[in-house]
């Protein structure tokens, strides 16, 4: 059974945070926005990630009305860098910003909430539990097949943002993804120590892998990447040993491990296109790539994305025309070659551990902390981006 063709100026696949973020930013504009989106609506979301957003992240998603004032969030006021077993090691402050907070915790399903709710105050036609199984781009417009249940249907845009990690790529014909599996995973579980942890993210490089705390409510979150078998071997097995080896990795630094809740893993892999525009196609957020965790850069990326899609797209009578497209392929360049280099880079750096490797880390560590103009720097880079301009 097929349902009617729908028609619009762009058509946003994905309804995750930097998909619900650029349809916003397109409704803003006037244009006629469709989101398909393979979610029920209202469903409950079953994800145990806290997403750490930078400050810059924060306000692009509170513009839109996406982060409403009473959205429970944690702020980050400084990151602890360090690494176990060497010395050396690195504090970044909201100060070196100028900022009140480097940034917050927020939890996915409530900011995913967030956005649902900002997306039905707004123009833009969400279709809940509609899945894309098809993409044609054509010469003036592109043409989507959509299933919604056991239903049929067809849609036409003048441009497709695909702000998924789906399978959709593998249908474009000037769009190819490379990938590289880290044979590991990250290990998520809310902690609870004797100290409290004041607004410090910890970013602790172990040697089973590197461990990041996020302030989590009174609470730390966990993001430990460990060796794919010895991640299973923990997520499956007793509390105590998780919080024994968190404890010897990460020492007092917030007194001692209390409790550990629920434990969940994720296969890690780096994921990217070979290019973020096609034939009236723009990629953004997990279709343009998908990150390591380390640093917590993934999400924050695909925010800068879908914000410098939409500005680069303001105005054009065509929004699928290839200049403001090649526009905005230029645009992204250097942020998202440095952030995918930064975070692959951090994870072959810490790989090793030789002694005089060690050291240099270590090194490097010191004079990012005794430098104020260089800590300045990479600070801002992690919270706005690389010549983002946003």
């Amino acid at each position: 059974m097929s349902i009617d063709v729908l028609h619009g100026d762009i058509a946003v696949i994905g309804g995750g945070p930097a998909g619900a973020l650029a349809a916003l930013l397109f409704a803003r504009q006037g244009r006629r926005v469709l989101l398909f989106e393979a979610r029920s609506a209202g469903a409950a979301i079953r994800d145990a990630r806290a997403l750490a957003l930078s400050s810059a992240s924060q306000r692009h998603l509170a513009d839109v009305g996406g982060w409403p004032v009473d959205l429970p969030a944690t702020a980050i006021d400084t990151v602890h860098v360090s690494q176990q077993g060497c010395w050396g090691r690195t504090v970044i402050r909201a100060a070196d910003v100028g900022l009140p907070h480097l940034g917050q915790v927020v939890d996915y399903p409530a900011l995913t909430a967030a956005l649902d709710a900002q997306l039905a105050a707004s123009g833009v036609e969400v279709l809940w539990g509609c899945r894309v199984e098809a993409l044609d781009a054509l010469s003036g417009y592109v043409r989507l097949r959509y299933r919604d249940g056991e239903r049929g249907g067809d849609a036409t845009a003048r441009l497709a943002v695909l702000a998924d990690g789906g399978a959709l790529i593998d249908q474009l014909p000037d769009i190819s993804r490379r990938e590289h599996d880290y044979r590991q995973s990250a290990l998520l579980a809310q902690v609870q120590f004797t100290h409290p942890h004041g607004g410090v993210a910890y970013e602790r490089f172990s040697r089973q892998g590197p461990l990041a705390l996020l302030p989590h409510g009174e609470d730390c979150m966990l993001v430990w990447t460990r060796d794919t078998a010895d991640a299973a071997r923990l997520c499956e097995g007793p509390p105590d040993a998780l919080a024994a080896a968190l404890q010897q990795a990460l020492g007092e630094r917030l007194g001692a491990v209390r409790s550990i809740g629920d434990v969940a893993s994720f296969p890690l892999r780096l994921r990217q296109a070979s290019r973020v525009v096609g034939n009236r196609v723009a990629l953004i957020g997990n279709a343009a790539q998908t990150l390591h965790p380390v640093a917590a850069q993934g999400l924050n990326l695909g925010i800068r994305d879908a914000v410098s899609l939409a500005r680069l797209l303001d105005g054009a009578a065509d929004p699928g025309e290839r200049t403001p497209l090649a526009r905005y392929a230029a645009a992204r360049k250097l942020d998202t070659r440095a952030v995918i280099g930064f975070t692959h880079g951090l994870m072959q750096l810490f790989e090793s551990q030789a002694p005089l490797v060690g050291a240099a880390r270590a090194l490097g560590m010191n004079l990012l902390d005794v430098l104020p103009p260089l800590r300045r720097r990479f600070a801002g880079h992690l919270v706005f981006g690389v010549g983002a301009g946003l």
